[in-house]
């Protein structure tokens, strides 16, 4: 496949993924490391190969280039133009997502990673960073650390984020299909309140003791609803055994609650990019807007966060919505009396065009030239 490399994503400790686009014009991701570091990469090439699911990022390639007079290794993988549900806590700031944000994005996470768990693969590194998201919601990416349930090549090798693993696995016994369902519990917490669970701690080696010995749980927050405290509380449960599987979870009511009719679109959309400009003189604002969604789409959110005024934009917005009324569009009854506002006329003083009319009640209405 004849393709050109775009604009850089991000950056990992080894790999960079970029923006890519081929000969036909399909957009795609790109992720890239140096061959002879490559290892890792073509594992996670393995396991993206075999799955076929809406709730998994797509498979796309790979190939070996030769780039800069270095041979680079190259995996293809479905272009995600909102980044990761962190990219999106960033962008705002640092609040959780909403209700129905946690809600879609839960259960697609869920629902992938049963379909991960039925191929015989564990993730290893479920969290917000590795869950991307796009228009139509929520997709597990990043299988640099999976391995099969069985496979005994790294013994018990800790391998993920600390703060995500499982008390099994800080204590380096095991890390299987429990483990996964444990990160999928922090980051419910994560995606509800924009920080990361034990957030009190910084310290990897006592976030670690912490984990696998205190006999506690990351801070369920009391502004949780039952259905949602109950959910975390399935997942963290300190004996794998007794912690809910990816299939019990689906089943679990605050995944399968009503959603209400809202387009998934609409979910992962800025509320700022909803409101209206008070008049057509604002129109700069929405000019600014998709010239700032157009980079963010093609370069990525780190150059996007340094390139757009966000911070510009949202003021413009708060002044608008300050100095704005809610407009009254009622009249009481009676009151019909029309006055014209402007009129075009010619040299002789006759209407050459039309008139504007305004009435008290705020409505407008052309009249035709005669």
């Amino acid at each position: 496949m004849e393709w050109t490399r775009g604009s850089v994503l991000g950056r990992g400790s080894s790999a960079t993924v970029s923006t890519a686009t081929s000969t036909s014009g399909e957009v795609f991701a790109v992720k890239s490391v140096a061959l002879s570091q490559s290892e890792s990469l073509q594992k996670e090439k393995h396991f993206l190969s075999i799955f076929k699911n809406s709730c998994v990022v797509g498979y796309k390639g790979c190939e070996v280039s030769r780039e800069n007079g270095k041979m680079v290794y190259n995996l293809f993988m479905e272009f995600m133009s909102s980044g990761s549900i962190v990219d999106l806590l960033n962008r705002r700031n640092g609040v959780g997502l909403t209700d129905l944000e946690i809600r879609r994005f839960t259960r697609q996470i869920v629902e992938g990673l049963d379909y991960v768990h039925d191929s015989g693969v564990v993730h290893c590194d479920i969290k917000g960073g590795n869950v991307l998201i796009d228009e139509s919601g929520a997709k597990i990416g990043d299988f640099g650390c999976a391995k099969w349930v069985c496979d005994d090549e790294f013994g018990t090798t800790i391998r993920g984020t600390p703060l995500f693993m499982a008390p099994e696995v800080a204590r380096g016994e095991e890390q299987g299909f429990p483990a996964d369902v444990w990160a999928v519990g922090c980051t419910v917490i994560e995606m509800a309140t924009g920080g990361l669970p034990w957030s009190n701690l910084n310290d990897p080696v006592s976030v670690l003791y912490k984990i696998g010995f205190s006999g506690e749980i990351p801070g369920i927050p009391d502004g949780f609803s039952g259905e949602l405290k109950d959910f975390v509380g399935k997942c963290l449960v300190r004996d794998p055994k007794q912690r809910w599987t990816a299939k019990q979870l689906l089943k679990h009511p605050f995944v399968i609650g009503e959603f209400d009719d809202q387009n998934p679109k609409e979910i992962i959309r800025e509320k700022m990019i909803t409101d209206s400009p008070t008049s057509i003189l604002d129109q700069d604002v929405w000019n600014s807007m998709e010239e700032s969604l157009s980079l963010e789409s093609s370069v990525g959110i780190e150059f996007c966060e340094t390139t757009c005024s966000w911070n510009s934009l949202r003021q413009r917005i708060k002044q608008l919505s300050d100095k704005s009324e809610i407009p009254k569009w009622g009249c009481e009854k009676g009151e019909s009396d029309w006055m014209t506002i402007r009129m075009n006329e010619d040299g002789d003083g006759k209407s050459s065009g039309g008139a504007v009319e305004g009435g008290r009640c705020g409505r407008w209405r052309w009249i035709a030239a005669p």
